[in-house]
């Protein structure tokens, strides 16, 4: 049986998390205050913990609001520092400074 050739993985795909997190919160938020209205008639079906469930989701997600922002700005302080270390060491590859010619002594 022949084996197939390995391909390396692919890069990972961003996408604008705090977005997507800040949507979600927004909608456990509204659900809360679409619920708080009928308390009386939940309870008295026996589902009175949907707005406080609704509650406790959007708090969860102001959490999820403050970890994504913090994430991102990790992998943008990561990136900056490897994109300048880089750049250190393509100018030190050199062996002299492009910016002095011969003419200028």
């Amino acid at each position: 049986m022949p084996k197939t050739p390995l391909h390396p993985a692919p890069p990972p795909l961003e996408a604008n998390d705090v977005a997507i997190v800040g949507g979600g919160t927004v909608l456990w938020f509204l659900g809360f205050l679409a619920l708080l209205p009928f308390q009386h008639s939940l309870s008295a079906h026996g589902h009175g913990s949907w707005p406080w469930i609704c509650l406790a989701g959007g708090l969860l997600g102001l959490i999820g609001l403050w970890y994504c922002r913090a994430r991102r700005a990790a992998i943008e302080r990561d990136r900056t520092q490897k994109a300048a270390a880089a750049g250190a060491a393509d100018s030190t590859a050199g062996g002299t400074d492009s910016t002095v010619s011969p003419e200028d002594d």
